[in-house]
């Protein structure tokens, strides 16, 4: 029984049948970057519009725009325009919605290359803040973008400029302003660290004010530090470490950020090392030092830099000397070959943090940048991949049937308009034995992983996006009724609260 269920228990999708949609259908933000350098970068690393797969992203971001040095407007620094192309990358973003009507489409100015010296200048200045913010209204409507994304890197913290915090308030709070009669939308991207955090942004009026904040939730170690770190950590090394996304995530919401407002970044992309003793038996995260100077991938050509694509293109050549290896501690796979290292997100590093934005209820995720993931399938899929999948699927499958086989919880399954463990040992396809069965039940459908050879990492997050939610709903749907059985059963709310958290804590 339990063999069949995993083959046929999928990764959920709340989709009503037949829906017209284009794209995601789980409900959750996901914000695709895509990088306009990609186009330019050699080989199989060179990324157009047409390798694009607008059906995984609810939002398409392109970067960058930057301020005029004179004017401090918003004014295009890619330089397609130089070679004669005009708006041929803008207008063909915006023809995507054509075909994918479900997409918006932003425009980001900034970016760590553009610095802060110029936001800071027009930010100070009211008259200087009006001049840009009637600039951008100009520029969203002549190229019909949906909305911004000020991705100013970073205010205060870069500069150690204090009075960028409040000007970066009155910024946002006049551009969401006048954006109000053109129904756009303002997103910004904001740095993770508590540092930066705490530096640089007023989070209760930003929240006011903001569509979205978008947590650059990366790069929080690199070689710069001198010590072996991790990229992007999903938990610390010790509990008094707050370099990691669990530690940002539970900041910006005790801070009075709405979650729906929160869009978790994910990194497509890994940091490169060279120790510096290349004898080092074992390395350790946050003790190991390192060399100052990396090395480069074949398409990014960025000392330390590797995009996913640099990174699996490795594996899959079977002659590779690179050693794969999983840090517990932080949830992250990492790369050894002699004095060099990788710490990278996978499949399984992704699934994980896709999983606790969903635990906190975040608005959705996002990727930087979609130009580095496997978008054209060119790579094996990583042995942690079967891991997600099976252990994942399985450890849902005992959760399912404990409530499919539990008579006081089988009123989850009817309240959620899901199938019974037996319905869908029925549905399995005896004839072919596939695995990517379709089986409905009233208004969902239930699907197997994704098996598309391509973009390994944003299939991942439509994929585990799905079954993180319908877990979360179940046992939700589970506290519920089991609060209401005590309820009713006349019980303390001491007692229930304790009953309902002990049968949380046995169904997690």
């Amino acid at each position: 029984m339990m063999d069949k269920i995993l083959l046929l228990l999928p990764f959920l999708a709340a989709c009503v049948l037949n829906c017209d949609t284009t794209g995601p259908t789980h409900g959750k933000v996901v914000m695709c970057y895509i990088a306009s350098w990609a186009t330019y970068r050699p080989g199989a690393g060179e990324f157009d519009l047409i390798d694009l797969n607008p059906e995984l992203c609810t939002h398409i971001v392109y970067t960058f725009t930057g301020l005029d040095e004179n004017t401090l407007t918003i004014k295009s620094i890619d330089s397609a325009l130089e070679k004669g192309y005009s708006n041929a990358g803008y207008k063909s973003l915006v023809a995507l919605k054509e075909k994918f009507p479900h997409l918006k489409i932003f425009i980001a100015v900034g970016g760590w290359n553009e610095g802060t010296e110029k936001f800071s200048k027009m930010a100070a200045n009211p008259d200087l803040r009006a001049r840009f913010i009637e600039s951008v209204v100009e520029f969203l409507k002549l190229h019909n973008f949906d909305g911004l994304d000020l991705h100013w890197k970073y205010p205060v913290t870069r500069d150690d400029k204090p009075e960028d915090r409040p000007n970066f308030v009155s910024l946002i709070k006049e551009l969401k302003e006048a954006f109000i009669p053109y129904s756009y939308f303002l997103i910004s991207a904001i740095g993770s660290t508590k540092y930066t955090l705490d530096q640089a942004y007023d989070l209760p009026q930003l929240n006011r004010y903001l569509d979205h904040m978008i947590v650059l939730c990366y790069d929080y170690h690199g070689s710069w530090e001198g010590i072996l770190g991790v990229n992007a950590p999903l938990y610390g090394l010790n509990e008094d470490d707050v370099l990691n996304v669990d530690y940002t995530l539970r900041y910006l919401l005790s801070h009075g950020v709405t979650p729906g407002k929160i869009v978790l970044g994910l990194p497509f992309f890994g940091h490169g090392y060279i120790l510096s003793d290349p004898g080092t038996r074992n390395v350790e995260f946050g003790v190991s030092p390192i060399r100052m100077e990396s090395f480069q991938g074949p398409y990014t050509k960025e000392d330390g830099l590797l995009g996913y694509n640099e990174i699996c293109k490795e594996l899959t050549d079977k002659s590779s000397k690179w050693t794969r290896h999983w840090h517990e501690q932080s949830s992250t796979p990492y790369l050894r070959d002699g004095e060099r290292v990788i710490t990278y997100d996978n499949t399984r590093s992704i699934a994980l943090k896709v999983k606790k934005a969903v635990e906190y209820n975040l608005g959705g995720v996002m990727a930087w940048s979609v130009d580095t993931d496997d978008f054209k399938g060119s790579c094996e899929k990583e042995v942690d991949y079967v891991s997600v999948s099976y252990s994942t699927l399985h450890e849902f499958a005992q959760r399912y049937n404990r409530i499919a086989n539990n008579p006081v919880l089988e009123g989850i399954l009817k309240n959620r308009n899901l199938p019974s463990a037996a319905y869908l040992d029925r549905q399995t396809n005896r004839q072919t034995g596939a695995t990517d069965v379709v089986t409905r039940s009233k208004n969902r459908i239930w699907l197997t992983e994704s098996q598309s050879p391509n973009y390994a990492l944003l299939h991942t997050i439509d994929d585990i996006m799905h079954l993180a939610m319908e877990e979360k709903g179940i046992t939700d749907e589970m506290i519920r009724l089991l609060t209401e059985k005590s309820d009713i059963s006349g019980q303390s709310n001491k007692n229930s609260s304790i009953y309902t958290m002990v049968c949380y804590f046995c169904f997690i």
